[in-house]
């Protein structure tokens, strides 16, 4: 019976891997458009991260967990001549990755680090039926690559410490791997290792060789990452020289932890209360299991890890719900199945999941990866306003992306958006056509989307060419102007990503 379920959640799994969900602009902008760009030869959109005189993100992760897979696809499209790899091809084979690594790797890590079978299967069955694990952890995201990096320097740790009598080179070497990754990855990462690496200090202390090889490791691996690293952002010729390191290397993690040490660099992209994570993002990703944490946690070296790890990233005030991917299998690994409302609690938490899959892996800013794909057959369009929306992959228009002039509006005021639009879009006959892209809540754009009066022929109008139905912008809620019933009307009923030709008499 336990068999059954748990293959009906890979099931459901791999099915919100493969939507086109987008939840958050990092998990395009942070990895793939970069290195998609990088081994197809596509012109790509980098953000300040990678383009600052200081930049703070790695490609040394980058290009283990996504330069590979796209390099592979690029060898055997090509080789089976197909031509060039289509970016929907790509979008959908790192997706089809990532769940490999959450099916493979999340849950082999989980069952070698619960000994117990009852709490091993209550475990991977918490895990596999969180919509974090459908949703979150299937995307291209950092946050993602942190989970697995956590949970299998876990696995190491508790391996070396359950030997004693071997130096467990192997895992030795592993273990300062991943630590490497993991900092390259997201400087984030030293706060879930806190509690496991205090715990393997005496095992280190009775094998000192231990010691020997994960600094020798390290320092081997820290070095490559840099090497990595400063030829790609400083576009140095190969190979680099060794004398040349000292002036030119750039050390990302370093400069990572320096912007965020900048009170005025995190509020520029939002302050928050030191308690948001246990407030709110931590309920939000957990749910119902929330209310079981203080009760029925088995208090052991999971629930610590985690818990250490949150408590450390509080003390930023920039604080997204995502950072704390790293601590919800750890946490839910934690828990045990309440005595008493066992029935009403797993309703709860199957109702709780069900939705919140529907709304992050199926709806939530679900029509701008399809829209893209719908653009990129468009070779009559030469400029895109993308208004309400995250910002769009620019990797995903097929190569277009010198062709089509891409501006994100953001959440511009509508006046401001109309104002923007009447002056710099393309008169009507004058070549390549203009669209705006925004969600079909937007009732501020109804004015302009068909003429006032019979025969009217207006200086300025839209008109739909497209329109993705599976489309919500929870960013377009608005509870306080408009009340919630009429806001969920409009952000629901009015569902949807709509392409609207702008046309403009000159």
């Amino acid at each position: 019976m336990w068999r059954r379920i748990y293959l009906a959640l890979v099931v459901v799994r791999l099915y919100f891997a493969l939507s086109p969900s987008y939840i958050h602009p990092d998990e395009h902008f942070q990895g793939p458009e970069v290195i998609a760009g990088a081994v197809y030869g596509w012109p790509t959109y980098k953000t300040w991260e990678f383009t600052s005189a200081e930049p703070i993100r790695s490609v040394f992760p980058l290009w283990l967990v996504y330069g590979i897979p796209l390099t592979i696809l690029k060898w055997l499209w090509e080789g089976f001549g197909y031509g060039m790899v289509p970016p929907a091809v790509a979008f959908y084979t790192l997706r089809a990755m990532m769940f490999l690594l959450s099916f493979v790797l999340q849950d082999w890590a989980i069952h070698e680090l619960i000994s117990a079978p009852r709490d091993r299967r209550m475990a991977i069955t918490l895990i596999a039926s969180s919509y974090v694990t459908w949703t979150f952890q299937t995307h291209t995201f950092s946050n993602s690559i942190e989970t697995l990096v956590v949970l299998w320097c876990l696995v190491l740790i508790n391996r070396i410490r359950d030997d004693r009598e071997h130096v467990q080179i192997g895992a030795c070497l592993a273990l300062a791997f991943l630590g490497v990754l993991g900092v390259f990855n997201r400087i984030t990462f030293p706060a879930f290792l806190i509690v496991p690496a205090c715990q393997l200090i005496p095992d280190l202390l009775r094998q000192p060789y231990r010691i020997l090889i994960l600094l020798a490791a390290g320092v081997t691996f820290v070095s490559y990452a840099v090497i990595i690293d400063t030829g790609f952002h400083t576009q140095s010729q190969w190979p680099i020289h060794i004398r040349d390191l000292p002036d030119i290397a750039i050390f990302t993690p370093y400069n990572n932890l320096m912007y965020n040490m900048d009170p005025a660099n995190l509020a520029s992209h939002g302050l928050h209360p030191y308690y948001q994570h246990f407030v709110a993002n931590l309920p939000q990703l957990l749910g119902p299991a929330i209310i079981l944490l203080p009760f029925t946690s088995a208090f052991n070296s999971l629930f610590w890890t985690g818990i250490t790890g949150i408590v450390c990233l509080s003390a930023f005030q920039h604080q997204e719900a995502r950072f704390l991917l790293p601590a919800v299998p750890l946490l839910l690994g934690s828990l045990r199945m309440p005595k008493r409302f066992a029935r009403v609690w797993a309703a709860t938490w199957i109702l709780f999941n069900v939705l919140a899959g529907i709304v992050f892996g199926t709806y939530h800013q679900g029509g701008i990866v399809p829209m893209q794909g719908f653009l990129a057959k468009r070779e009559d369009v030469g400029q895109v306003f993308w208004w309400k929306t995250y910002s769009p992959p620019r990797w995903l228009l097929n190569g277009r992306n010198a062709d089509v002039d891409t501006i994100d509006l953001m959440g511009l005021p509508g006046e401001e958006m109309i104002a923007r639009l009447k002056s710099d879009s393309v008169c009507v006959g004058a070549g390549n056509s203009t669209v705006l892209v925004a969600p079909a809540s937007a009732t501020f754009l109804d004015p302009y989307t068909v003429p006032r009066f019979a025969g009217e022929v207006p200086e300025f109008s839209l008109k739909e060419v497209w329109r993705y139905r599976q489309h919500v912008g929870l960013d377009d809620l608005n509870f306080g102007d408009d009340g919630v019933w009429p806001t969920l009307e409009r952000v629901i009923g009015r569902r949807g990503l709509v392409a609207w030709e702008v046309r403009r008499a000159c």
